[in-house]
């Protein structure tokens, strides 16, 4: 008996349920998401540049001499610390105005790239020890301790030393201030603007009429060099605050910085002294010894990104020689983590014990009795040579047709001052030889981009730019070449 088996009878199947329309707010939120660190680091800063540029720009801030022209270069300058500046901050910016300045540099001061990454720390939860790997790097290698903790210590050390500053140049520095008001901003305005390495001063000569008082000296040298050293360092001291006696328990990076930061001060305060001293017609020609040493060293402390001046500074009043000195400390500039720009102390310091160890025949890179790997040393070089042909590159910018504005005091300007210039924005010093507020649209958006760049460095730029690509698996063969 054969049995019945009913075919099956297909069932329709639903309809595919349609995708909702993202919303511009969602299509927003998704591509942040797939924002590498480098890159949110990069929009980030962009984002507050052209909020800062609107909030300068407004009545509320600044004068009617003060357009979205003059306020996107000022906040530029600030929020890299530069210093850079086409209008004057007591005449020109309110005293609503003159605090908005003070906060950006503190902003960019304590760390873009620190900001910005606790940020997307924040708001994107939890992530895995890589992220964390990945945001440390970004922050001058911090750690992976947790960001919060680190960002919040960073805070501490830079409001604790501004502070302190602002008490002594209060009391002793600005004394012939009368007014207790003015004093006190005078006081603040300059330690934030010292520490954070940005050189902003509220008089249109900068700190020229204190250029002999030792206080207002000493107390911004010192806020330059402690803001400079960055916080890895300040922190390897106090926790070794009770064992300083022995340099050893201290780790390289913290010798290697110290070390470094003393011999560059001590060379270009010398070298100043012997090539100004030559000089004819300069502004320390007529100077006394003491004073002679009190300004070469202080200059020499600010142009590693700092941009103080206690002297008129020009072609006039500087030599060649001495210019092309001021612009080698500017490219060296300060150390990782700290508030300055320049390719960093820690990577010259490699790059001279790589040579000594090629004079020297061997192998390997050693400092201090520390093997250095060679990655680290490939990353100097990197840093180094991308660095120099990013300066060169906005010199050449900077020469490409006519680059004064409609009334120039001067209607051209040589190489080296245009090589001064560029190397001041990429430095982020801010030292200026009177060009800047001269230059064309065209010129001044040059050094914006040099500031930027310089800011937040040329690797970062560049791992945003291309991201991280994953390491071949494909090894290829030695051959010698003739170096």
């Amino acid at each position: 008996m054969r049995l019945h088996i009913p075919e099956k009878v297909p069932i329709p199947s639903a309809p595919a349920p349609t995708q909702p329309a993202l919303s511009p707010w969602n299509n927003l939120l998704r591509w942040r998401q797939q924002l590498t660190v480098p890159q949110f680091t990069v929009v980030t800063g962009a984002l507050v540049i052209v909020i800062g540029t609107v909030v300068l720009a407004s009545p509320l801030c600044s004068s009617d001499d003060v357009g979205l022209w003059q306020a996107l270069f000022t906040v530029t300058s600030a929020i890299t610390v530069t210093g850079l500046s086409i209008i004057d901050v007591s005449r020109d910016l309110t005293a609503f105005g003159q605090v908005t300045l003070a906060a950006l540099i503190i902003m960019g001061g304590l760390g873009l790239m620190a900001i910005t990454t606790f940020l997307q720390g924040f708001v994107q939860g939890h992530s895995g020890l890589r992220h964390r790997l990945d945001k440390g790097r970004a922050l001058d290698e911090f750690g992976v301790g947790g960001i919060g903790p680190t960002f919040n210590s960073i805070l501490i050390t830079g409001f604790c030393v501004m502070g302190l500053g602002t008490v002594v140049l209060y009391v002793f520095g600005f004394a012939d201030i009368s007014n207790p008001l003015q004093r006190f901003w005078a006081a603040l305005f300059h330690c934030i603007s010292a520490y954070n390495n940005a050189g902003f001063g509220l008089w249109s000569d900068n700190l020229v009429g204190y250029r002999d008082n030792p206080v207002v000296n000493g107390v911004i040298a010192a806020l330059i060099v402690v803001g400079g050293i960055g916080w890895r360092v300040i922190n390897d001291l106090w926790s070794n605050r009770n064992r300083l006696q022995k340099l050893r328990r201290l780790s390289l990076h913290t010798r290697l910085v110290l070390r470094s930061t003393v011999l560059l001060i001590g060379f270009g305060a010398i070298g100043l002294l012997f090539t100004e001293h030559f000089a004819t017609g300069g502004v320390m020609e007529k100077l006394q010894w003491w004073q002679s040493i009190q300004v070469t060293l202080f200059q020499s402390i600010t142009a590693r990104t700092a941009g103080f001046n206690t002297v008129p500074l020009s072609i006039q009043t500087f030599s060649d020689a001495g210019l092309l000195l001021l612009i080698v400390l500017m490219f060296i500039g300060a150390s990782p983590g700290g508030t300055g720009g320049g390719i960093k102390t820690t990577t010259f310091a490699t790059l001279m014990g790589a040579t000594r160890s090629t004079l020297q025949g061997r192998e390997k890179v050693v400092i201090h009795r520390r093997q250095i790997p060679d990655t680290v040393v490939l990353r100097a070089v990197g840093v180094t040579v991308a660095s120099a042909i990013f300066v060169i590159l906005m010199a050449l910018l900077l020469g490409l047709g006519p680059t004064t504005s409609g009334e120039p005091t001067r209607t051209s300007f040589n190489f080296l001052e245009k090589l001064f210039t560029c190397m001041s924005a990429f430095g982020t010093v801010g030292l200026d030889l009177g060009v800047t507020a001269q230059l064309n649209r065209w010129g001044q958006l040059v050094l914006m981009v040099g500031m930027f760049v310089g800011r937040l460095g040329i690797l970062l730029l560049l791992s945003a730019i291309y991201g991280s690509r994953p390491q071949p698996r494909v090894g290829y063969p030695r051959e010698e070449l003739y170096i």
